[in-house]
C-alpha cells in the first residue's frame, strides 16, 4: 500500500513539473532534434524582437512561445539555456487571436485544463494566484508566478479582439503573441517593451502560421532578417 502510495505521489508531482521534461538531454525528445527551437531561444540574448512563422503542429506554441515565457516567468532555466534571463521577476503579456482561443490554447498551455491548474507549463509550486475574466466563462485575466529569485512575475492573458486601446499602457518585460496580431496591435506591444530589460528593452515574441500571406507583420521581420 505505502508503494502504491509512493508512486502515486510521484506521479503527480511529474504532471505538476511539465516543465522540467522538456528537451531532455537523451532520449527520443532530446533537444538534438530540434535545432530550429534551439536558435529561436539562443538568438533571444542578441535580438529583442523574435518570431517563429512556420506550418501548424510544429510546436510553435507550446513547445516555443509557452515554454520560453514559463521559463521567464519562474526563473527555473535549465542547464543548457543559451537564451537571455531575468534575474528578477517578470511583467508580462500572452496573447492569442479571440478570448475563447486565448482560453482554450495559451491559457491551458501555460496553466493546464480548467479544475487542474498546475498541470500545465507553469510548475504547480511555482503558480500563486490566478484572477478570472469578466464576461468569459472558465477565462483567466491574470495569474502570479513564484520567481526563483524571489518575489512574484505576473502574466495578463489577452486578446487581439480587444483592439488596440488593449494594448496600451503598462511597460512589459516579455509579451508573447501566439498568432498573427494586425501591425497596430503589434506595434503597441514593440512599444511597451522598448523601456525594460536589457539594454533598454523588453523580449517581443511571435509563434505563427502566416495565414494572411505577406502582411505588414510577416514583411516587417522579412526586412529586418540578416
Amino acid at each position: 500500500m505505502e508503494y502504491v502510495q509512493l508512486l502515486e505521489v510521484m506521479a503527480e508531482r511529474r504532471k505538476r513539473n511539465k516543465l522540467a521534461r522538456y528537451y531532455p538531454d537523451d532520449g527520443p525528445l532530446r533537444r538534438d532534434l530540434y535545432p530550429k527551437h534551439m536558435e529561436f531561444f539562443r538568438v533571444g540574448k542578441r535580438y529583442p524582437e523574435r518570431a517563429i512563422i512556420a506550418a501548424n503542429r510544429v510546436g510553435k506554441s507550446e513547445g516555443i512561445g509557452g515554454y520560453e515565457l514559463a521559463l521567464h516567468l519562474t526563473g527555473r532555466y535549465p542547464h543548457w539555456w543559451e537564451g537571455h534571463k531575468f534575474i528578477k521577476p517578470i511583467n508580462s503579456w500572452a496573447a492569442g487571436d479571440t478570448s475563447k482561443t486565448v482560453r482554450e490554447i495559451i491559457q491551458a498551455k501555460l496553466l493546464g485544463p480548467i479544475g487542474a491548474f498546475g498541470t500545465g507549463l507553469i510548475p504547480g509550486d511555482c503558480l500563486i494566484k490566478t484572477t478570472a475574466k469578466t464576461g468569459i466563462s472558465d477565462a483567466i485575466d491574470t495569474f502570479s508566478v513564484r520567481h526563483a529569485s524571489g518575489g512574484a512575475s505576473t502574466c495578463v492573458l489577452k486578446s487581439y479582439d480587444q483592439r488596440r486601446e488593449a494594448f496600451q499602457g503598462s511597460e512589459q518585460d516579455v509579451i508573447w503573441l501566439d498568432e498573427e496580431p494586425e501591425m497596430s496591435i503589434y506595434a503597441e506591444c514593440l512599444l511597451r517593451t522598448m523601456a525594460t530589460g536589457w539594454f533598454g528593452g523588453g523580449i517581443l515574441m511571435c509563434t505563427f502560421t502566416p495565414l494572411k500571406g505577406m502582411s505588414e507583420v510577416v514583411k516587417s521581420y522579412m526586412d529586418k532578417a540578416e
